[in-house]
């Protein structure tokens, strides 16, 4: 199966300059990344702020290219001018805050509006409004206003827009981060419908350890690299790597964690309650 994303040797720097232009420093925010996503997963991409993810993750549709090494969309160089248009299209991106996406006074019209540049047909913009609303749970609200939603409704008015111009990859660069608990869970639960019913590729740029533990696959990054990859298991069975990259882990892995240094013998990589307790349940 080929990678919907690929990315070889990837460098992007950030350079400062004073009031004259004189260079007063370089942050290399990408340093040499390759990695690769298949299609159909639900990948998370890790760190703390400034780890360099959110930078990785503007790459994946073309708002900014590799000063060194290529990124490779549906097969397509980012770096040639004439794929952009269909890189964006293949990999639809979502942002922090959704007030910033959102355009129209209408959801119906915010959510056509892709297609609508596309030069979709009006008949099938319609279509995939209503299938696109549908997905994320927000059908109900089509003929509101989004001034009148909440953060959590917003954000998933904003997927539904990317999802109406049917990308194979959805790339979501913390798209919880300015929302309240409720909200985080109903976007959450929005992108992991999208991913299993409808097959998209879901790529998650996130600090919050729980939003990942039913990832396929995650990627911790740290100072630009790729610092560790594998299972949700995998990754949080490394408590002590994750604390020294100044990253938490769910609750019930510290606890089972704490336990484990007092000798009770439990498994690693344990990630819910649920699995928390059974395993306690076991140890008779």
């Amino acid at each position: 199966m080929m990678d919907i994303i690929r990315t070889k040797d990837v460098v992007y720097e950030y350079i400062r300059r004073d009031d004259e232009g004189a260079v007063t420093g370089i942050t290399t925010a990408v340093d040499h990344v390759s990695l690769g996503i298949k299609q159909g997963d639900f990948i998370a991409i890790l760190g703390h702020n400034g780890s360099g993810k959110s930078t990785l993750a503007k790459h994946f549709n073309a708002i900014l290219t590799p000063e060194e090494g290529t990124v490779w969309v549906d097969g397509m160089d980012t770096l040639e001018e004439k794929n952009v248009w269909n890189v964006r299209q293949t990999a639809g991106m979502v942002f922090q805050n959704p007030d910033n996406q959102i355009i129209a006074p209408v959801v119906e019209e915010d959510v056509g509006f892709g297609p609508e540049n596309m030069g979709v047909p009006t008949e099938e913009i319609w279509k995939r409004v209503e299938e696109s609303l549908k997905a994320v749970g927000m059908y109900e609200f089509r003929k509101h206003s989004p001034n009148n939603l909440s953060g959590g409704q917003k954000q998933r008015v904003s997927i539904a827009g990317v999802l109406a111009m049917k990308p194979k990859c959805i790339v979501l660069d913390e798209p919880t981060a300015m929302l309240d608990p409720q909200g985080r869970r109903e976007v959450l639960k929005a992108v992991h419908e999208l991913n299993k019913l409808e097959g998209v590729t879901v790529i998650l740029i996130t600090h919050y350890m729980e939003e990942v533990t039913d990832a396929d696959k995650v990627f911790v990054m740290d100072s630009g690299k790729v610092v560790m990859q594998g299972t949700p298991k995998q990754i949080f069975t490394l408590v002590d790597e994750l604390k020294e990259l100044r990253l938490d882990v769910p609750q019930p892995t510290l606890l089972a964690w704490e336990l484990k240094k007092r000798g009770i013998p439990l498994p690693d990589g344990i990630l819910t309650g649920e699995e928390l307790v059974q395993a306690i349940k076991d140890l008779k």
